[in-house]
């Protein structure tokens, strides 16, 4: 008497096909959730950068020359004081970056170079994005209004 295979024996061949494709399917979701959340990281550490910049070079742009706005001749920066106080600026925000002045003494530059540690890039070798910020500030003189 012969009897009938279960249905199980007769599809040899497909044992743990769904172990291996929920294995593929849960390693590739980690990745891409990895993925997001360093880069929403980087933008934010980007986006920090940024505002230390901006206020960096805020803080510079106060620096006036004083001599030359009291005797009226125009708001100039004092090159050495601006530089001066964008560097404690980015000093007191535990940023590293640099301070420049145009040649015309009117346009200070700040850009702030940091670095944000991954937390799941890190898996695959890579454990540090960079990122950089920028600021600047226009010194003006004077007071202009629309035309009436």
């Amino acid at each position: 008497m012969h009897r009938p295979e279960p249905a199980r024996r007769r599809m040899h061949g497909q044992d743990g096909g769904i172990a291996v494709y929920t294995a593929i399917v849960t390693v590739a979701l980690l990745g891409i959730v990895g993925l997001a959340i360093d880069g929403g990281g980087k933008l934010r550490a980007t986006e920090r950068a940024d505002a230390v910049a901006m206020e960096a070079a805020r803080a510079a742009g106060q620096a006036i020359d004083p001599a030359a706005a009291v005797t009226g001749e125009g708001a100039r920066v004092d090159p050495e004081a601006a530089q001066a106080a964008g560097y404690a600026y980015l000093a007191r925000s535990g940023a590293r970056g640099t301070v420049s002045l145009s040649a015309d003494r009117t346009q200070l530059t700040v850009t702030v170079n940091g670095t944000y540690a991954t937390k799941f890039l890190s898996v695959v070798g890579i454990g540090t994005l960079g990122v950089s910020g920028h600021g600047s500030a226009r010194l003006l003189h004077g007071l202009t209004a629309p035309p009436t």
